[in-house]
């Protein structure tokens, strides 16, 4: 299991990818807030290199943070990568902190404790700056 905001396996590269085809992720900050939060599991999903479509909630690297491992919000692709964030502005390390992303996988769903598919995104006024 990969559990909260680092993992507990040595990356791969720079950048590495999730150990295993499907993982378990614990919620461990309020970043992600109200869609999941500190204590939610999360049933996750490894997905190729670049393959996130904008309003996906994922988990990701920074190159700049290696051994980091996040679950956020696909606001756009670039060039290095995803651009994410936290639903939460208020109270998250994201892109606007730590630069492009590499998305490693796809949150698919919430496993405890509401089992179930992860809620829409908060309206976009809610995520402005």
């Amino acid at each position: 299991m990969i559990d909260g905001d680092s993992v507990d396996e040595r990356a791969s590269g720079p950048v590495g990818a999730l150990p295993r085809a499907w993982v378990q992720v614990r919620v461990t900050g309020p970043s992600m807030s109200p869609t999941v939060r500190p204590g939610d599991r999360l049933l996750v999903r490894r997905v190729p290199t670049g393959t996130a479509a904008p309003g996906e909630v994922v988990v990701a690297r920074f190159p700049r943070r290696p051994e980091l491992l996040v679950v956020k919000r696909v606001r756009h692709a670039v060039p290095e990568g995803h651009w994410v964030e936290g639903d939460n502005p208020f109270g998250s390390d994201d892109s606007r902190a730590f630069g492009p992303a590499v998305v490693v996988g796809r949150v698919v769903g919430r496993l405890w404790p509401r089992p179930g598919r992860l809620p829409a995104p908060p309206p976009p006024d809610l995520l402005a700056e």
